[in-house]
Formats: C-alpha cells, structure tokens, sequence
C-alpha cells in the first residue's frame, strides 16, 4: 500500500466522537483546542439537519467546546448546496427544522407547497400526518424527492427515536419514488465539506463512531477514516463490514497527538 502524505485538514463527527447524549467525550475539548492552535482547517459534522451552525455553535458552547460557526458543516449545508448546484433559484417542500429551511432561504430557494421542484425531508421532532400527506401528492405530482440523510434511529437518554430515513421508508413506500441522499454516507457531504475548506483529500482524514455512514463516507471520499469507540460502533463490529477503517481508536483523547 502507498504511504499515505501527512494529515493537513481533519473533518469529525459529532455525535459519539466529540458528545455522547449532550455531555463531551472525554479528550474532544484538548483535540479541539489543538486543532484550532494548530492552524489546519477542519470540520465538525452532522446528520443532523435540525440545527444551523450558530445554533450548534452555542449548544456545544455551553458544553465547554469552542467550535467556531463556520467549523461546523450539516447535512443541511449539504443538501442546500447540492440543491443550487443542480436548481440554482428553485423552489422546495420542506419537512423539517430551522437548520434546513435557513440553509435553504440562504441559497435563494423559495419554500412553498404550490408545484415545487423538490419536497425536501429533514430531521424534525414534529412530522405531522398531514405534512407527510402533503409531501406524498407532491412527488406523485412530480416533484423530486430529496432527504438531508438515510439515519433510520437517533439517539435521545430514553432510547432511540425514528429519524429521517424512516419517514423517507414511509413516503417511497407512497410514492413509488425513492429520494436522493445528501448527508452521510454519501460522500457528496464530504467533498462538498473539503470544498469548503479548500482542501484535498489525499491529505485529509474523517473521524467518526459509525462504520456505515462516517466510515463508509470518508473512505468513498478518498480520505483516511479513524474510527472510535465511544459511539456505535464497538470493536467487535468492525469485521461484520466488507471495508476497514484506516485507524481504530479508544476516543478522540487518543488522537490529540496526531494534529
């Protein structure tokens, strides 16, 4: 195998890497903190797509992380920017929460139910029957039918809640259309997320907790993948996939010396 060049810019998951259920890992304030001293650019990511970046800016603020806004990339980010590479100035049907619909408004789009080039399904705590319904006779309409990730199950402290991917299941089981994915483990997100930072993949590396998605995107994205075991994914899962990760790792706390 090639030797692979120096580690210059570091994208992370968030979720299971630098918080577990709204409390830090220990070590991702230290690895944090030399990332941003160190000067390489990076990234925070999630799937997520309720929040916007000042949003989760002030939430993991409050956690004693100190991530800049514009160090924080979403599956929103990424789908708004799909969306005005593919349908600059086009208009959306949106299920979802202010970290989708602002991404959206950002980009010029206008929200609307009246023939829409997109129904747009993001992660939200308040599906209603009737916004589904809505985005069901839309598709069938002929509307495209985008999704900000395929996540089926997110974590809460009493146990998993369905997720986007599961209400996606639900509107292609009524429409016959399945959508198209931007978030993880698509690695649009991840070369969307290089772009942004001007940087190349060849000397890039993606931390995350889950094979299926970080994992699986970093590697498609040509990056070196370094897994942890603070999340999903435990030790004894890893052979259960038909790729590995670069690295394996106990937490973040380990990789601190490596930025």
């Amino acid at each position: 195998m090639a030797e692979r060049r120096p580690i210059e810019s570091w994208l992370t998951d968030m979720d299971g890497v630098l918080i577990h259920e709204g409390v830090p890992i220990p070590g991702a304030d230290a690895f944090l903190k030399r990332l941003r001293e160190s000067g390489k650019p990076f990234l925070v990511l999630t799937n997520n797509s309720i929040y916007t970046p000042r949003d989760l800016h002030a939430r993991l603020s409050r956690m004693g992380l100190d991530v800049p806004v514009e160090n924080i990339w979403t599956s929103a980010l990424a789908t708004a920017q799909f969306l005005d590479d593919q349908r600059p100035g086009g208009s959306a049907y949106v299920l979802g929460e202010a970290g989708l619909t602002t991404a959206l408004h950002d980009i010029g789009y206008i929200l609307t139910d009246q023939e829409p080039d997109y129904v747009v399904l993001g992660e939200t705590r308040t599906y209603s029957f009737e916004a589904m319904t809505k985005a069901v006779r839309l598709i069938r309409g002929g509307a495209r039918f985008i999704c900000t990730n395929p996540d089926e199950t997110g974590p809460s402290p009493e146990g998993p809640l369905p997720a986007t991917g599961a209400v996606a299941a639900l509107i292609t089981k009524a429409t016959g259309k399945k959508p198209y994915f931007a978030g993880k483990p698509n690695p649009l997100m991840m070369r969307t997320g290089l772009n942004t930072l001007g940087a190349h993949s060849e000397t890039s590396a993606m931390i995350g907790d889950r094979m299926d998605t970080d994992v699986l995107a970093g590697m498609e994205a040509g990056m070196q993948t370094f897994l942890v075991l603070t999340g999903l994914t435990t030790s004894q899962d890893i052979d259960r996939y038909p790729y590995r990760p670069s690295h394996v790792a106990d937490s973040i706390a380990d990789l601190v010396d490596l930025v």
